[in-house]
């Protein structure tokens, strides 16, 4: 298993002044913050992007709402190959690398974070339902 896997955290989210819902009472790694479950792990990736598209409105400087933007936030380049992750990323959604996206859109976001989960677990273990309801309860 991945470490992603392991700490129930597929996106790899790391530690910080967020105490996240569903994080476990233990806290194993000094860097990426372990959940209870997959579903909240999910959750928190979900929440985590469409907070980039409610922060930052589209149109102005400091808007995020290309797949290049996203994971150059999500996975800067001074840690990741941010170039393959953003091709990857926008291969799996179908759209340009600096196509415009709606992150708050439910397909889309759905996209988006299973591309993720793969880009840094190698392959996506959780079920459709698993992530729709992680989803659904990032959007409630």
């Amino acid at each position: 298993m991945t470490r992603g896997e392991r700490l129930f955290n597929p996106g790899n989210i790391e530690r910080g002044a967020t105490a996240w819902q569903g994080m476990a009472a233990d806290q194993p790694d000094s860097r990426f913050i372990k959940f209870a479950s997959p579903e909240f792990g999910i959750r928190a990736l979900a929440k985590i992007l469409l907070t980039y598209s409610k922060k930052f409105k589209q149109g102005t400087p400091q808007d995020i709402d290309t797949v290049r933007e996203i994971i150059n936030r999500w996975a800067p380049p001074h840690e990741n190959d941010t170039s393959a992750y953003v091709h990857h990323v926008a291969g799996v959604l179908g759209v340009g690398e600096d196509a415009v996206i709606d992150i708050a859109d439910p397909n889309i976001l759905e996209m988006l974070v299973r591309a993720i989960i793969n880009h840094e677990n190698g392959r996506v273990i959780y079920s459709d339902a698993e992530i729709v309801a992680a989803i659904d309860r990032a959007l409630a």
